[in-house]
């Protein structure tokens, strides 16, 4: 059995040649396939955690400054946290890279980014940030499908060698493809969590199942990763560092997990009833002498 899915790239769309006005701009202004996925993620995901927060009785306001916290507070730390765990030496080198949000990802960063930025949020506002949370956890996977389907385009997440049908035609032979496998695990969950939106589940029940689905399953998947340093067609891999045999991403797996069974557990006391606006974002009502008038 030989591998069966092709090695597909697409290439950038240029929307501005480079030096198209005299000397700018310096660099070709262009869409990117990863990037335009990863905008697309993030604006379906946006919409429906939206929706569902009406549809919970949340406060709407509220869940769009909550987002922007978390959105914003994830990309900072998803970079930061992939250099200084991925590229250490980079970082020593060139301090200056840690603000550079444009040059990598890591999906663990970003996972302790929306943390900080949710706990950060709910200290600011002093407002139980259960619920918010759960609600936008609970279209999370609709953006995260969004955003490996990049990652299988881009193949920034090569694995060993393999002569499995499901392995992807490198240039230098068969591989498992890491982001592919990924978008495959994640599609169910979408699927699994739309049908469950169809009536209330108690506040933690999304954020809880997320993180105890994903931590095991992803850290089996890290033992298929490729190790830093390999190039392929000439190309540096961006395989994955090691520290005591396991992936930065296999360390995270472990408080991940244990916070989901922690947030299911919770889940059993929480009810489903919304939780009152934070005086930041209530609706003024009008006074009784006001609307006489």
């Amino acid at each position: 059995m030989a591998p069966s899915i092709p090695y597909i790239q697409i290439p950038e769309l240029t929307l501005v040649p480079a030096h198209a006005f005299g000397g700018f701009p310096p660099a070709a202004i262009a869409l990117k396939p990863f990037g335009t996925l990863v905008a697309l993620g993030l604006y379906f995901g946006s919409r429906a955690a939206i929706h569902a927060a009406r549809k919970r009785g949340l406060n709407e306001r509220a869940l769009v400054s909550f987002l922007t916290w978390v959105v914003l507070s994830s990309f900072f730390f998803g970079h930061v946290l992939d250099t200084l765990s991925y590229y250490p030496r980079e970082a020593l080198r060139d301090p200056w890279s840690l603000l550079r949000l444009w040059e990598g990802l890591s999906s663990f960063g970003g996972f302790t980014g929306s943390i900080i930025g949710g706990l950060a949020w709910r200290l600011w506002y002093r407002t139980p940030v259960l619920p918010y949370t759960d609600v936008v956890t609970s279209c999370f996977p609709i953006s995260w499908t969004f955003g490996r389907l990049g990652c299988s385009i881009a193949h920034d997440h090569p694995g060993v060698h393999s002569d499995l049908w499901f392995a992807v035609r490198y240039p230098d032979g068969g591989r498992i493809d890491l982001g592919l496998m990924e978008l495959a695990i994640t599609v169910p969950l979408m699927l699994a969590f739309l049908w469950l939106m169809r009536r209330p589940r108690p506040w933690g029940f999304y954020a809880g199942t997320m993180c105890a689905y994903y931590a095991p399953l992803r850290f089996g998947l890290d033992f298929l990763r490729e190790r830093a340093g390999a190039v392929i067609a000439g190309y540096a891999a961006g395989g994955d560092a090691r520290y005591l045999g396991l992936t930065p991403a296999q360390w995270g797996c472990v408080p991940l997990f244990v916070l989901g069974v922690a947030l299911l557990v919770r889940a059993r006391h929480t009810g489903t009833a919304p939780p009152p606006a934070p005086p930041r974002f209530a609706v003024p009502t009008a006074s009784p002498s006001a609307a006489e008038q």
